[in-house]
């Protein structure tokens, strides 16, 4: 399948489009159960590479962001 390459314009909009949907995120995580909120830490952990297999960069940033945004939720509560 081949997939269209993205403009500048296209990268903009969707930049946009992921911060909206952090902090919405975050407002809701900041109304999360104590339960929610490990669940949300948990599932990083989920994401981390498993012992013996590859560290994958970005799959480590990604654990590490959500971690980062459950943190920031506090801030919000």
């Amino acid at each position: 399948i081949a997939v269209p390459e993205m403009s500048n314009t296209d990268l903009v909009a969707l930049h946009v489009r992921v911060i909206a949907l952090e902090n919405l995120l975050i407002s809701l995580l900041a109304t999360a159960s104590d339960q929610q909120l490990e669940l949300a830490r948990e599932m990083a952990g989920y994401i981390s590479p498993r012992p013996g297999s590859a560290h994958h960069p970005l799959t480590i940033r990604a654990a590490a962001h959500m971690i980062d945004l459950v943190e920031r939720s506090s801030r919000v509560r």
